[in-house]
């Protein structure tokens, strides 16, 4: 847990299933004060019912300005002077498909979730992690290393991610905030399964022109998502990265987790051209076409 007297309370957004999930009950039972958000009650009794009496779901809706300082109250009348010693930014959805027939909205969401929400979040409770010299864990992607085929949505707002948190970083150095992002590939999480449901529910409302033009590349891609979800790691991985960050006496900026990360980010150090190359190859070995 949090060492020494210091504070001892930690803000998981995100915490309904997955990462966010199995971060709100590891750090209980390693002692933390958690305030695990999330948007449903059934959730939060479910959350309830797994944890120690010292986690406390809140609901936050990451999107909605009254949603997160309602939540930056409650926490707040519960930590008093001592503030926070952490805020784990989770909250996270994907949108995939090919960037020409993607409705535009979709692109919004996705950055309303992904980017916006995480810094509108963190600005809410930065003068309680100023109060307890906290620090700030956002969860980023690989994806924001590497952007995919149709995956151009999601690892945009990761990138962004990866810029914001560089930024942070600096910014809240003076006032003994540390700022670090992880960079996890795929991991055994319900957003995965959701994300290919998704596309293929979004991919009914493309135009017929759309099925023509990138029919056989959503196909190839979709057997890609569906091996990549198969090799995925256990979150317990991306949770002991979490750990370290908010305890670690000095924390890394960045933490890969799992080989898929590394082998992408060894593909980005390659000329980009034979980065494409390499990409294109992998998808027309599954295009039902070739």
């Amino acid at each position: 847990m949090a060492s020494g007297p210091g504070p001892d309370g930690v803000v998981v957004t995100g915490s309904s299933t997955g990462i966010g999930r199995a971060c709100a009950l590891h750090l209980d039972e390693l002692g933390w004060r958690v305030f695990a958000g999330v948007r449903r009650d059934q959730d939060a009794e479910s959350l309830k019912a797994e944890a120690s009496d010292n986690l406390t779901p809140i609901m936050i809706d990451v999107t909605d300005p009254e949603s997160i300082a309602a939540a930056v109250r409650e926490v707040g009348d519960q930590v008093g002077d001592q503030g926070l010693a952490g805020l784990v930014n989770n909250a996270g959805i994907v949108f995939s498909g090919p960037l020409e027939f993607l409705p535009v909205d979709c692109l919004r969401q996705q950055f309303e979730v992904n980017v916006f929400g995480q810094v509108a979040v963190t600005q809410g409770f930065l003068p309680l992690l100023r109060q307890g010299r906290g620090r700030v864990v956002n969860v980023g992607s690989i994806s924001g290393k590497s952007a995919m085929p149709l995956l151009g949505p999601y690892a945009a707002s990761k990138f962004a991610l990866e810029a914001i948190s560089d930024a942070m970083r600096v910014e809240l150095r003076p006032f003994g905030i540390r700022v670090s992002i992880l960079e996890p590939s795929t991991v055994a999480t319900p957003i995965w399964e959701k994300s290919i449901a998704k596309a293929e529910e979004l991919s009914q409302q493309f135009p017929e022109q759309c099925h023509e033009l990138y029919g056989d590349c959503m196909t190839a891609v979709g057997h890609l998502s569906r091996a990549s979800a198969a090799r995925s790691v256990d979150p317990s991985l991306v949770v002991e990265k979490v750990v370290h960050a908010l305890t670690a006496r000095r924390p890394k900026a960045r933490y890969p987790v799992g080989s898929g990360a590394r082998q992408l980010s060894l593909l980005e150090k390659l000329p980009t051209r034979l980065r494409d190359w390499l990409i294109w190859r992998e998808i027309a070995k599954r295009r039902p076409s070739e």
